[in-house]
């Protein structure tokens, strides 16, 4: 039935394809119409004409998403084959895109709407926008910067400027560059509050600790997204701030009571769903405030059904977070963890490890009388209708060309760069050393960089920008070694289904501390910048160990320093009092611009924390700092 179904659509789409070939690229405007004509009478005919015709194995498929890496690959090799494989004889109904270069995320994506029997809904990760997968990455040995999409701080930093203009232009961005790239479905905003300050996963994700502020960026996000023809989903449901452990590794848990998580961690959400937020994705953790039971929310129907659908009246697509993380898998098999997510309540089945197993659980769920196929039409009917809603009944292809007058363009990263620069947060300054405008071009300035080896844009715009103010500026680059011990539990001991493994702290060799002070003897300013932060194999939100030891090495040497942060803007707790400490959210290239121009002075600072940084700074601290005009003898600031 599906291929009788898919000749009519491939005939359609070509149809179209002719019709348009001399067309500019429709983009996000017309996407927003299409979907505004949905709320029609009929406007779910095609939706459910299609339903009529697949087969229960069929409809379970069009619930399960793979994760598809967004590489150039050629057309016979072998790990896209196999996607190609899972797509066209599976009959998937979407799959989650993840990094790759814009072109080669489209140019992938349009392969496999190809041969796809009924259109493909795409989502992905875009929690800083596009480029949060959408980047070319640096050339190697060189480290030039290939470019991408438009790349925003991380919603701390949004957080940080207390802006909902820019959160939603952030929203407005994301959606148009997603579309062009031929992405449906924002798997962002993140509207957990990020209330502690030692959760190693979610961190500068959350726009912050305060619920009503992560409540109005969120919603301001949401409406930039589906005001310009994206879906969003709001994510990690019922929160995920308030943990310390990471869910990739581990089975986390919130232990917050019923009605402090009614005040606190579900009013982004209730927020976001009274916003008509499209989408909403799961948290792979325990809540014993809310239910006693050992199963993760994502498998939790009096969570996921009884709370967020019928409490709180959710009726959009939920959307479980990716089913092949050690939180949810635990010691059941990918069939039962598979069959209790569609108990629950979930629409989307995202990235099980055995694509074919779990189609074949939610049949067997059918089959053995665990949930009706009534169940199961409920999920689909909303994904063919989202995608009736994203044009894809009509074309499901992306025009290649057309993408790059969308994606990256000169008004997008416009905004970004404001939002980059009304970001920074300069938490400290008790010796006035900040901003640098007093010091002379020839002053002996040394930036450290410390970050891990694959970061290798660590510093690179950031030194650049010092570079032009400063030209003797020296760099020092630090990288860390892992020094394998039990770092945590998921590290020394995985589950018998771990998907993921934790990383030994990073830790700075006694060698390279000791060759960084020799290199910094004698300067008139060091700026120290971490780039160490939250990710899916950190297990403890920490310092590098060693870095302590370059900061109190410094002071007893009697020089100006300023400490800089990325990425983990809580890492001042862990090292020695500093007299100055700027935090940047987020490494891109924009934002090592702003943190550059900031401290030189070319651009003011207004930046206030959105969260608490235990023993250094509360919430809402910031020093401002008006812009200073630049020097007849300083160029002009460089264009990212």
């Amino acid at each position: 039935m599906v291929a009788r179904v898919a000749r009519s659509l491939l005939a359609g789409a070509a149809a179209t394809l002719s019709a348009c070939a001399t067309a500019t690229h429709a983009g996000p405007a017309a996407a927003t119409a299409t979907a505004a004509n949905t709320s029609a009478p009929g406007a779910k005919s095609w939706a459910d004409s299609v339903l009529a015709t697949l087969s229960l194995r069929d409809k379970a498929a069009q619930m399960v998403w793979p994760w598809v890496l967004g590489d150039y690959t050629a057309a016979d090799d072998p790990t896209y084959r196999r996607v190609e494989q899972l797509v066209r004889d599976q009959h998937l109904g979407g799959i989650i895109i993840s990094v790759g270069s814009p072109t080669e995320i489209a140019s992938k994506l349009n392969a496999l709407q190809r041969v796809s029997a009924l259109p493909l809904l795409v989502g992905a990760d875009l929690e800083t926008g596009a480029a949060f997968r959408a980047r070319g990455g640096y050339f190697l040995p060189n480290a030039i910067d290939l470019g991408g999409a438009t790349y925003f701080p991380y919603a701390m930093g949004i957080g940080a400027s207390r802006d909902t203009a820019l959160a939603y232009q952030m929203g407005r961005a994301t959606a148009r560059e997603g579309r062009a790239l031929g992405i449906h479905m924002a798997f962002a905003p993140v509207l957990d509050v990020n209330n502690n300050p030692k959760n190693p996963v979610i961190s500068l994700r959350s726009f912050g600790e305060n619920p009503q502020l992560v409540a109005q960026l969120g919603v301001a996000f949401v409406r930039g997204i589906q005001e310009n023809g994206m879906l969003a989903t709001g994510k990690h449901f019922p929160g995920h701030g308030d943990t310390e452990q990471n869910s990739h590794l581990e089975l986390a848990r919130v232990g917050a009571s019923a009605a402090r998580l009614d005040s606190v961690e579900l009013v982004p959400f209730r927020a976001a769903v009274q916003a008509g937020v499209r989408g909403i994705m799961t948290f792979h953790g325990q809540l014993p405030g809310l239910d006693t039971s050992s199963l993760p929310a994502t498998l939790n129907p009096r969570i996921m059904t009884d709370l967020l659908r019928g409490r709180m009246g959710f009726r959009g697509l939920l959307v479980t977070d990716a089913l092949d993380m050690n939180g949810v898998l635990g010691k059941m098999t990918m069939a039962e963890v598979t069959q209790r997510a569609v108990l629950a309540g979930n629409d989307v089945l995202l990235m099980p490890t055995d694509i074919p197993g779990a189609i074949t659980a939610v049949v067997d769920g059918v089959r053995q009388g665990l949930f009706p196929e009534s169940r199961i039409d409920e999920s689909v009917r909303k994904l063919l209708v989202a995608k009736q809603e994203m044009g894809l009944a009509r074309q499901r292809f992306t025009d290649v060309q057309a993408m790059r007058a969308v994606v990256g363009d000169s008004i997008d990263v416009a905004n970004a760069r404001l939002a980059a620069e009304r970001a920074i947060t300069l938490v400290k300054d008790s010796l006035g050393v900040v901003p640098f405008a007093g010091l002379p071009n020839s002053a002996r300035v040394v930036s450290v960089t410390i970050a891990p080896r694959t970061d290798l844009g660590a510093g690179v715009t950031f030194n650049a920008e010092l570079g032009r103010a400063f030209p003797a500026l020296r760099s020092i680059s630090l990288s860390t070694e892992q020094v394998f011990d039990a770092t945590a539990a998921a590290a020394a001991a995985p589950g018998q289904n771990a998907q993921y493994i934790a990383t030994p702290q990073p830790r700075l060799l006694p060698a390279l501390v000791e060759n960084a002070l020799r290199g910094a003897q004698g300067a008139d300013l060091v700026i120290v910048s971490s780039y160490f932060g939250a990710s899916s194999s950190t297990s403890r939100l920490a310092a590098p160990e060693g870095m302590a030891d370059l900061l109190t090495g410094l002071q007893k040497a009697g020089t100006r320093m300023v400490l800089a942060t990325f990425s983990n803007p809580y890492i001042a707790q862990d090292l020695p009092p500093v007299s100055s400490y700027l935090v940047a959210w987020g490494g891109s290239p924009l934002m090592q611009r702003a943190a550059a121009r900031a401290l030189l002075g070319l651009a003011p600072i207004t930046g206030q924390l959105p969260i608490t940084i235990p023993s250094v700074a509360p919430y809402g601290a910031g020093l401002r700092r008006e812009a200073r005009a630049a020097s007849a003898s300083l160029p002009a600031p460089a264009v990212p």
